[in-house]
């Protein structure tokens, strides 16, 4: 129970650190950090939890990283649900947490978003459902094999974290305007079960892509990282 509710407490995080200075913090008058600050607050989260429980559960924080993983031979199968269930609370948490905050100014509209993940007319830029798509598998496949090499025992130990990290921060930094980023199941579903409407109905894609891209990243890795003995 203590690796579930080390994910449990670390997408817990991801979400009110990552959409909370999205929420709170980006437009702010006068000096908001803006998706330069955005990016670099999702990846901070990752780096601090991956310091912080990285030894108890492994710091997955995201059910396409889980699935990435065991499909890449990292991960048992059998706790590939706990995970699922114990990051998904976490991040319906962190939204209700962050609610209760944002709610607290006058004029705070949840409709207008609340850092939900959309496309089409619901996309920061106004990309296309494809172009999401797109993005979204390809941004979740680079970030595992960022994550599976980074932790192979063969490179450098206790850097893994950094370089975890960065690649969120630079996923986000490429992709905030396609589709706000998700990469993350886990961290979509958290805000758009307070949004509701055109948040769910698009939660699909957020879903689909993300672990079709971590599948793609451990096949990846599984052929670019074999040893000369494998």
């Amino acid at each position: 129970m203590n690796k579930y509710g080390a994910e449990f407490f670390g997408t817990f995080w991801l979400v009110l650190g990552g959409c909370g200075s999205a929420v709170l913090a980006a437009a702010f008058p006068d000096v908001g950090i803006g998706l330069l600050g955005v990016s670099l607050a999702f990846g901070l989260t990752v780096l601090t939890m991956a310091y912080a429980i990285g030894h108890i559960s492994g710091c997955h924080l995201n059910p396409a990283v889980s699935i990435g993983l065991w499909a890449g031979g990292r991960f048992p199968a059998n706790q590939l649900l706990p995970y699922i269930v114990a990051q998904v609370l976490g991040a319906v948490v962190a939204g209700g947490v962050l609610y209760l905050i944002a709610s607290g100014k006058a004029g705070f509209d949840v409709s207008a978003g609340f850092a939900s993940n959309g496309y089409g007319e619901h996309s920061p830029g106004g990309y296309s459902m494809v172009a999401a798509l797109v993005a979204e598998v390809v941004m979740t496949m680079v970030f595992l094999v960022i994550i599976l090499g980074a932790t192979d025992k063969r490179a450098p130990q206790g850097f893994a974290p950094i370089a975890i990290g960065l690649g969120l921060t630079l996923i986000h930094l490429i992709s905030i305007p396609v589709t706000n980023t998700s990469v993350n199941p886990a961290r979509s579903t958290g805000v758009a079960v307070f949004v509701g409407g055109w948040a769910l109905s698009q939660l699909w894609l957020f879903w689909v892509a993300p672990v079709v891209g971590g599948v793609l990243g451990a096949g990846v890795y599984r052929f670019i990282g074999r040893s000369g003995e494998q």
